[in-house]
């Protein structure tokens, strides 16, 4: 399938980091017919950004409805859109079929919350994006990731690599 013609989906991720600067990380819920592909894989809370919805809003309404968090402050968003393409095997599957890959505006929020309110959806319901999660060091994130999006996180962790360097602005 020639991909150049579909748009990209507009969508949010985020880097939620606790107050030791670990990365919060959710198993894949792994349902049949998954966007991503079947697997084990590991991510950052992401999703779609709704039509006129500012991305910094889409990105507590998604935090939240993922992971039930929201003591959280946005502390740095990407400057610009990054976009990853899906592989071959999930182009005309994913989405409908509607998209290439993903457009998303990245963003870091420190989580202010104590570990018990982090609430994951029910594996196997429509809302479940995750089975399990962890705190994850930013030397782990990369290769926790499904391949095709590692990339991406590779830039999301030189965009916001002042944040747990010390460094930020």
């Amino acid at each position: 399938m020639d991909a150049t013609n579909l748009p990209y989906r507009p969508c949010v991720g985020i880097m939620v980091l606790n107050r030791t600067d670990r990365i919060w990380v959710g198993q894949r819920a792994d349902t049949p017919g998954d966007a991503e592909g079947r697997g084990t894989w590991w991510q950052m809370p992401q999703g779609g950004i709704d039509e006129n919805e500012d991305p910094a809003r889409a990105a507590l309404r998604e935090l939240s409805e993922e992971t039930a968090m929201t003591s959280v402050e946005i502390i740095r968003e990407t400057p610009g859109w990054l976009t990853y393409d899906l592989p071959p095997h999930l182009l005309g599957v994913a989405w409908g079929g509607r998209y290439r890959g993903q457009r998303q505006k990245w963003f870091a929020m420190r989580f202010q919350g104590d570990d018990s309110e982090i609430a994951l959806g029910v594996p196997g319901t429509p809302h479940a994006e995750f089975m399990a999660w962890r705190w994850c060091g930013p030397d782990e994130l990369a290769e926790a990731v499904v391949p095709f999006k590692r990339e991406v996180y590779l830039e999301v962790l030189q965009s916001f690599r002042p944040i747990w360097t010390g460094n930020a602005g």
